[in-house]
């Protein structure tokens, strides 16, 4: 763990604990994750959210460029970390089987799944970074503290 990066994610999971206090609603707190995390990690290329609707990933709030709509059953990083049902890192995008390139800039990735109140996998967490191996296991441990934010005080009407 890098002294700055550590403490980065410090100041930010304080913030976002004072921040998501004020809204139930959950794309409200999924879209201040976003700008945060977009605007203060300088490794961050894109972020954003997908949720399972109907059986399928499909975009939610997110920050950066123009996103896939609807990720392909069972393909790429976030169906992995779905299927998984944990955190993915991947250092290296073009050498992940199946990767779906919605911007051909991304070169590394965390997923994060995100859980509602009653530890259901309802979708993820998407990092992306222009740059080969940006994430290591400090991202896993403060996004997967941050995603659990997100949900652990929702009741079960403010979830998709």
């Amino acid at each position: 763990m890098t002294p700055k990066k550590t403490g980065r994610y410090q100041r930010i999971l304080a913030q976002l604990e004072e921040l998501l206090l004020k809204t139930d609603f959950i794309y409200a707190r999924m879209a201040t994750v976003n700008a945060l995390l977009y605007h203060k990690m300088d490794h961050f290329f894109w972020v954003g959210f997908y949720l399972m609707v109907n059986d399928e990933l499909t975009v939610g709030p997110y920050q950066g460029a123009l996103a896939c709509q609807v990720l392909k059953k069972d393909s790429g990083v976030c169906w992995a970390a779905i299927n998984e049902q944990q955190t993915i890192i991947v250092p290296d995008v073009h050498q992940f089987s199946g990767h779906i390139a919605c911007d051909s800039r991304s070169k590394s990735e965390i997923v994060v799944p995100l859980r509602s109140s009653n530890n259901e996998i309802i979708g993820c967490l998407d990092v992306d970074s222009d740059k080969l191996a940006a994430f290591d296991e400090t991202d896993a441990l403060y996004l997967e503290r941050i995603v659990s934010l997100i949900t652990n005080t929702l009741t079960q009407k403010y979830l998709v």
